[in-house]
């Protein structure tokens, strides 16, 4: 019997998938625990539909984060942090602070969590802040670091 699994199922396949299982097994463990539906027409037909539909929802989620992705890179942000004698800085600059100051300056709300930093902004100068934004898309924000009057 053919079914379409609407959840993963170990060593039997992933969710969505049309499998050839066994009459016993499907009507006893696949149907019986909601794991799957019988491969008729109606439901094929379904699936089909719901992966064209699921597909098209990617293609625009990546295009909004291109054209995101574009007005980061094409923006500049400065912010600024308090330095001692010699230019040494009392303080950092953290991904919490880069999203505010891109909300504040640019009028964009990425989430901080997007903001791949490596470690705190230590240091004055300009600085290119990788955004993750799409697993096919990452921008890169230039930050401007300057002293605190």
């Amino acid at each position: 019997m053919k079914v379409i699994l609407t959840e993963d199922v170990k060593s039997l396949g992933k969710k969505g998938e049309v499998v050839e299982v066994s009459d016993g097994y499907a009507r006893n463990f696949i149907l019986k625990t909601k794991k799957g539906v019988e491969a008729n027409s109606k439901n094929l037909n379904e699936l089909r539909l719901k992966k064209a539909n699921d597909a098209k929802q990617a293609q625009e989620q990546y295009e909004a984060a291109k054209a995101l992705g574009e007005r980061i890179e094409a923006g500049r942000i400065t912010l600024s942090i308090k330095t001692g004698e010699g230019g040494k800085a009392f303080g950092s600059i953290s991904s919490k602070e880069i999203a505010a100051g891109a909300m504040e300056q640019l009028g964009l709300e990425i989430d901080k969590k997007k903001i791949q930093l490596k470690e705190t902004i230590k240091v004055l100068g300009t600085q290119e802040v990788p955004v993750k934004l799409h697993p096919k898309v990452t921008a890169k924000l230039t930050v401007i670091v300057t002293e605190e009057t």
